[in-house]
């Protein structure tokens, strides 16, 4: 049986990477990792615009959506239905394509 409360483990475990990752106070994690967790859930159900930092260190805005993704969809070989709690996958609607991005470059979503 599938628990009805695992949000809360999801918005710890995005917390806890991101303490690994960039070692900032507790409470800005959990801020980030409810950022993260309303993100997931907003483009759950259409799309979003958001904006996270590059590899490269350049800003990118980003239109993504989560919402009718085929099951078994794969992004670089991998199921994009796993959770990953070091990145974020979500389907760009304006290159038409999966693109992801490390949970701490998360800048704001609107």
């Amino acid at each position: 049986m599938e628990k009805k409360n695992n949000f809360r483990v999801r918005v710890m475990k995005y917390a806890w990477q991101l303490w690994k990752a960039t070692k900032q106070a507790w409470r800005i994690c959990m801020i980030k990792a409810w950022q993260l967790y309303r993100l997931a859930k907003a483009m759950r159900e259409g799309v979003v615009t958001f904006y996270y930092t590059k590899a490269d260190g350049s800003i990118r805005k980003a239109v993504g959506t989560l919402r009718n993704v085929p099951a078994g969809a794969t992004l670089g070989g991998k199921k994009v239905t796993k959770p990953s709690y070091k990145t974020m996958a979500y389907f760009d609607t304006e290159k038409n394509g999966f693109r992801c991005f490390k949970v701490e470059n998360l800048i704001c979503a609107i």
